[in-house]
């Protein structure tokens, strides 16, 4: 249960995030500087609190192993970021995060169907295709609405 919570406030700050970032980079007069920034303070604070686990230089060493491939999470949270902060001043919150989270559920369930990037295989379903098109239909009665 406590990390189905977690889940869900994990969520919760996106939209809070898209807004605080949009409006980082209007205050810079650029959407790119506001995502810059806040990756910086992210990375900052991601940084103390590694350094404050006392085993960091281990950690770090061990991906010196890693599949050059792994690393392009960065850019694809750069990616995220950089669209939401232009986005949601564009759109509002609840549409442009609405959108995001229509791609992302899409995007899981077919990484999930095929097992990629070594993930287990859960097959796409009538019910998990309607749990994708009613989250499209919601998003359309917030566009709507």
């Amino acid at each position: 249960m406590l990390l189905l919570l977690l889940a869900v406030g994990a969520g919760a700050v996106l939209p809070v995030q898209a807004v605080v970032n949009a409006r980082l980079g209007q205050v810079a007069g650029s959407s790119l500087v506001g995502t810059l920034v806040s990756f910086v303070v992210g990375t900052v604070a991601l940084g103390a609190v590694v350094l404050a686990q006392g085993h960091a230089g281990r950690e770090l060493a061990a991906l010196r192993q890693a599949p050059p491939g792994l690393f392009v999470g960065g850019l694809l949270g750069a990616f995220y970021v950089a669209v939401v902060v232009a986005l949601a001043p564009r759109l509002g919150a609840g549409l442009a995060v609405g959108l995001v989270v229509v791609g992302q559920l899409a995007a899981a369930v077919a990484l999930d169907h095929f097992g990629a990037l070594g993930l287990p295989v859960h097959a796409l379903t009538l019910p998990r295709l309607l749990g994708v098109a009613l989250l499209l239909a919601g998003v359309w009665l917030i566009k709507t609405y």
